[in-house]
């Protein structure tokens, strides 16, 4: 059973909200810096699991890096959804990766 405020089918924002909701009080006691830390640990551990070939483990792995990206935004006043929609959603995909010198975007 979904813990309180959680339903299956949320859109990111509202996962955001929740993430807020339960950790924004102690994630501003802790600092940035210390988020940050635990957001770099928990991306070594998608690496490592990628380097083995397992990607089951890796997906949730990406989980833990996707909580803690969420909570450094909270941090930040940073509304995910939208950036995210006006970054990446919202352009040409091969604007998105003009920087993007080692991958060739096509349209499918």
């Amino acid at each position: 059973m979904p813990r309180r405020g959680l339903r299956r089918g949320m859109e990111l924002s509202a996962i955001q909200r929740a993430v807020a909701e339960r950790t924004l009080a102690g994630d501003r006691e802790m600092g940035v810096g210390f988020l940050a830390m635990v957001l770099a640990e928990e991306t070594g551990e998608v690496a490592e699991a990628a380097r083995k070939g397992d990607l089951a483990h890796a997906g949730k792995e990406a989980v833990d890096v996707a909580f803690m990206a969420l909570a450094i935004a909270n941090l930040a006043g940073v509304d995910v959804e939208g950036a995210l929609r006006a970054k990446f959603l919202d352009r040409p995909m091969e604007d998105v990766a003009k920087s993007w010198t080692d991958v060739t975007w096509k349209d499918r």
